[in-house]
């Protein structure tokens, strides 16, 4: 079973801009495009099979039918255990905080949310929300957020490109106005939002806050680590690779190509290919190579295949 290359599911919320569009040619119609979800198996927004035999199938259901292309960790489970994101934020996201797996699933029915985001472009000025700015209690956080006064305790962080950022669960955070970066997370969608700035979505209702569920998975310790850096750096013929992230639920690498690189398959898990800048094509031994271009998005299925990249291109590969 050879490279598949996705179509992603699109997420048209309101603090969404237009660089999506403009610049990775994605498809959304008239309005504002926040999020694609490019390698997703979500039930609220899953891939879709561009290319071959599969062709035209949601990714989940593929995946239901051959979960061997999982990997061996991950084939009893039939679907990802991840979810991989473009986000353009042109206004701020909510304040929020993502829960634990335990606690996801118990009130949820779905995983909890650990996250690693990689910074692709950022306006001058632009900053997130990563933590607390000091140590703070339940009491201080209910009065300040029923106050308006939220903003005093947050850690708030200059942003450029090529910024790393891992917000392991239960860390409050937010994504600032004029960034644009790839997020890697767990296979979920529970988010309880602190704050919001009294905005109003199209029905002319203010979004839904969850001040309880928040408290209960709120870490109130000031971050530490916050901004990542490159762990290891590899030179081979016509590739560089450094690794962003290695935490519990995936692993991270940054790839740049400048010809032809081989790149084995793995029988533990698939691997995702999420095409940065430049153009390229992938194929294995006697398959039909995969053209790609910046913004694709391409699944390797699990498994000791042996694939050829050629072109000139950078890449974040992802594996779990």
């Amino acid at each position: 079973m050879g490279p598949m290359l996705l179509k992603p599911a699109v997420k048209n919320y309101l603090w969404g801009g237009t660089r999506l569009k403009e610049e990775y040619g994605k498809e959304c119609g008239s309005g504002p495009l926040a999020e694609t979800w490019e390698c997703s198996t979500h039930p609220e927004g899953p891939s879709t099979v561009v290319n071959g035999e599969f062709a035209g199938k949601r990714l989940d259901a593929v995946l239901r039918e051959h979960p061997e292309c999982l990997g061996t960790r991950y084939i009893s489970q039939r679907e990802l255990p991840i979810l991989v994101k473009f986000i353009d934020a042109r206004e701020n996201l909510s304040v929020q905080v993502h829960p634990g797996d335990r606690y996801a699933r118990e009130h949820e029915g779905q995983n909890g949310k650990t996250e690693f985001w990689y910074v692709l472009d950022a306006k001058p000025g632009a900053q997130l929300i990563h933590g607390f700015a000091h140590p703070v209690t339940a009491d201080q956080l209910i009065d300040s957020i029923q106050c308006g006064t939220l903003d005093k305790h947050l850690q708030k962080l200059s942003v450029h490109c090529g910024d790393m950022f891992y917000i392991p669960n239960g860390v409050v955070h937010a994504i600032g106005a004029g960034i644009l970066l790839v997020e890697i997370q767990e296979n979920s969608n529970v988010t309880y939002r602190l704050f919001d700035y009294d905005r109003i979505d199209a029905d002319g209702k203010k979004r839904e806050l969850h001040f309880e569920k928040a408290m209960d998975v709120l870490d109130t310790r000031p971050s530490s680590e916050i901004r990542q850096r490159p762990r290891t750096f590899h030179f081979e013929k016509s590739c560089f690779r450094e690794l962003l992230c290695r935490c519990p639920y995936f692993e991270v690498e940054r790839l740049r190509i400048g010809e032809i690189y081989t790149l084995s398959g793995l029988e533990r898990s698939f691997q995702v290919l999420l095409c940065l800048n430049g153009q390229g094509n992938v194929h294995g031994a006697g398959q039909e190579g995969v053209c790609f271009s910046k913004g694709n998005c391409v699944f390797l299925p699990a498994g000791n295949e042996i694939y050829h990249l050629s072109g000139r291109f950078e890449l974040i590969k992802i594996a779990c």
